[in-house]
């Protein structure tokens, strides 16, 4: 770490702290660095370095305070143990004590689910939500990250943080208004990704950098003067525009940079006294505008309604000398300090309109994640809400409602009450009747017009952008499936009644197999859908039972107990597909799924010779099969599964948990819910305030075994979850 980083640390820090707690701080942290937790990574990152620059980033570009500073330092120490948040609350107080708690448990989640496609990865994302300023600790230690990877010589790690702050960090940083901070990332983004593009772009923009400041100051200068004889006070500057931002408009263009004009903005900030900040942004969008022929489409008014992240400015667009179109921003003192540091600086200014916008834009992001559970719809769900600009729309009530850029008539619907979007047919918006996929614009005034025979599509999906409406719809046509499903159950379970014919839960599963279905929704929805017949499955029922009443009668009693499992009962199916590869490449041999451990597609299995010459296979974690490598070395077979027979196999799980209200019907609610599984029966015993169940369930293969899992795991009340057999 340079003198001058610590020097920066010191100019920043000290303000904030009494001399003793000076004197506490620079111990611990000595002590830190003397047990190695600021040691250089496994990628060659100074770990020091970046903590103390973390640290920077927090006081100087997010306007957080000394909680999160100490965050960001003490952070190495805490993960190894050197120091606790309990002795962090006793030298610094409570509030840098919970937030320390919180960085760690996400930290500690993170380590284990370090992927944005995880399925795991939305339970650290909720955890986010718990305290926004942990999130922003965050982006400020990718930030940081980011910056120190310049010179890392470990292409692949780079390639893969930038990916990772490009999907999550960015769009993080955008919502919660870390303007400053998200167009630098941004800007590294693509030096990392499209280095030759960066350096063409910085090129360029270096060569024409002083026509460009002398055309600045010309534009600047007759403007100042106006605004200085109408007695306001102000500053004035102009920037050029980042790299990122300079080859979105060149992809969106399809043009280079010599014929992209705007390339630079104009930014006027007036101090003004909080009653007359808006009054003086339009005094002086009044002033610019008799100057220079502003064009109306590009007006931006978020001075009237805010974004939802707390951006006040007013942005307009006009003519300038030598027919350059010129964009300029206007915003007072306050307005540019939130629009550089984000939500966090409302912290700074109690009582001024917004200072709720943290807990909108954390409730936005708990409604994505919270409802959401299919990691690749969430990623996609997420980036869309996350990273887009506003409009604003009105009811004829004239209630201002808030989507995002290219929000259509669905989304307002939606945006309102589920029930008003899942019978929406349309609206009138401007006098006039217009279809649900209408795309809305900023200003108008939008009626829903509603079916009570409306259903909600798949092809809606196609048409909502907001994951409030996409979350909805996707319930909606899940609950409409169910409902016809069930139809479809009690119709089958009626003709087979009518036959006097009493189906087993077991013997419906393999009929639901044999007729090409993956489980019983899609199996029974077909029905009522007439995809396929009553009397097919009937038929193909009766011939099942014919071949299985032939092979019991082939089979001797040695070979063949009625007391078998269903996974025991589906062998011959296994074997016709030849759903594994046993020994040096061998298919098409006799074998049973061993009773004491129940091997499922994807275990990985081991195969044991038995006395009559038959294939046990095993699990290889199996206790027995343990054993009897140690005994029986000579008759072990490798084993390997190389397709799906299409069965589904009987696991036994047990469950412990706290005995809250409605336990059980949520733990068999998510089953049923489930994709090619099947709940056969559920045992819970309750005492003392707990519960112990087991639950015995039917899925086609180990993937849907742990998804399962891992849905129970987050059911209210629920401890542990482990498989049996």
């Amino acid at each position: 770490m340079t003198v001058n980083l610590y020097r920066q640390l010191i100019t920043a820090a000290r303000p904030l702290f009494s001399a003793e707690e000076w004197r506490r701080l620079k111990k611990l942290l000595l002590g830190g660095i003397d047990e190695g937790a600021y040691a250089p990574d496994s990628h060659g990152i100074s770990t020091l370095e970046r903590c103390v620059r973390t640290g920077i980033v927090l006081l100087e570009k997010t306007g957080l305070k000394k909680a999160s500073l100490l965050t960001a330092l003490f952070d190495p120490m805490v993960q190894q143990g050197l120091i606790t948040p309990e002795q962090c609350r006793k030298e610094f107080g409570e509030d840098a004590a919970r937030l320390i708690e919180g960085l760690c448990r996400i930290k500690e989640l993170y380590s284990k689910h370090d992927s944005i496609a995880d399925e795991n990865f939305r339970k650290l994302l909720v955890s986010f939500a718990e305290d926004v300023r942990v999130i922003i600790c965050l982006i400020a230690d990718r930030y940081v990250l980011m910056q120190m990877l310049s010179y890392n010589p470990d292409t692949g790690y780079r390639l893969h943080v930038t990916e990772e702050c490009r999907l999550l960090y960015i769009p993080m940083a955008h919502r919660l208004g870390l303007y400053a901070i998200k167009s630098e990332m941004e800007d590294m983004t693509v030096k990392y990704e499209h280095r030759d593009v960066y350096d063409s772009i910085a090129h360029q923009l270096n060569e024409t950098k002083s026509a460009r400041e002398a055309y600045i100051k010309a534009f600047i200068g007759p403007v100042r003067q106006r605004l200085e004889e109408a007695g306001l006070k102000f500053t004035i500057k102009g920037r050029t525009k980042s790299i990122s931002s300079i080859w979105n408009k060149m992809k969106v263009q399809n043009t280079t940079l010599d014929h992209i004009y705007d390339l630079f903005a104009i930014r006027i900030i007036l101090d003004s006294p909080a009653d007359k900040e808006k009054a003086q942004c339009w005094q002086v969008y009044s002033i610019v505008t008799d100057m220079y022929q502003p064009n109306p489409k590009r007006l931006r008014d978020w001075l009237s309604v805010p974004k939802s992240n707390g951006y006040e400015s007013l942005h307009i667009t006009v003519n300038g000398p030598e027919n350059r179109w010129v964009e300029i921003q206007i915003r007072t003192r306050r307005m540019d300090d939130i629009a550089e540091r984000g939500l966090a600086a409302h912290w700074s200014y109690k009582g001024i309109k917004s200072e709720g916008a943290a807990d909108n834009v954390m409730a936005s992001i708990r409604e994505i994640l919270e409802h959401n559970t299919n990691p690749d719809e969430m990623r996609k769900d997420f980036a869309l809400d996350m990273y887009q600009e506003e409009i604003f729309v009105f009811t004829p009530t004239g209630e201002v409602r808030q989507l995002p850029k290219g929000a259509t008539v669905l989304d307002f619907a939606f945006s309102i009450h589920s029930r008003l979007g899942l019978t929406c047919v349309g609206a009138r918006v401007g006098g006039r009747n217009v279809r649900i996929s209408h795309k809305l614009q900023s200003g108008d005034t939008v009626e829903v017009l509603t079916s009570s025979t409306q259903t909600p599509k798949q092809d809606w999906l196609n048409i909502a952008v907001t994951s409030r409406a996409r979350m909805r719809i996707r319930q909606g046509i899940n609950e409409i499936r169910n409902r016809e499903a069930q139809a479809g159950k009690e119709l089958l379970q009626r003709r087979f009644k009518n036959r006097k014919i009493d189906i087993s839960e077991s013997d419906m599963s393999r009929l639901i197999v044999r007729m090409g279905y993956k489980g019983q929704t899609p199996f029974f929805h077909a029905l009522m859908e007439d995809e396929i017949k009553v009397d097919d499955v009937l038929k193909v029922y009766e011939e099942m039972q014919a071949s299985a009443q032939a092979s019991q009668e082939g089979h001797s009693a040695q070979d063949f107990d009625i007391g078998k499992t269903f996974v025991e009962t589906e062998k011959k199916t296994a074997q016709d597909s030849d759903v594994l590869v046993i020994g040096d490449g061998l298919t098409g041999l006799d074998f049973k799924m061993a009773g004491c451990c129940h091997p499922i597609y994807g275990d990985d299995v081991t195969g044991f010779v038995s006395i009559n010459g038959g294939i046990r296979i095993h699990r290889s974690s199996c206790p027995n099969i343990l054993r009897m490598k140690e005994r029986y070395p000579y008759r072990i077979l490798k084993a390997r599964w190389s397709g799906k027979s299409g069965s589904q196999y009987s696991i036994t799980l047990n469950v412990v948990g706290h005995d809250d209200i409605g336990i059980v019907s949520n733990i068999s609610s998510i089953i049923n819910k489930e994709p090619d599984t099947l709940l056969r029966s559920i045992s819970i015993d309750s005492n003392g305030g707990l519960f112990q169940g087991r639950l015995t369930v039917l899925v086609s293969d180990l993937s849907t075994l742990d998804k399962l899992v891992k849905k129970l795991k987050q059911v209210k009340g629920v401890r542990d979850i482990e498989r049996i057999n």
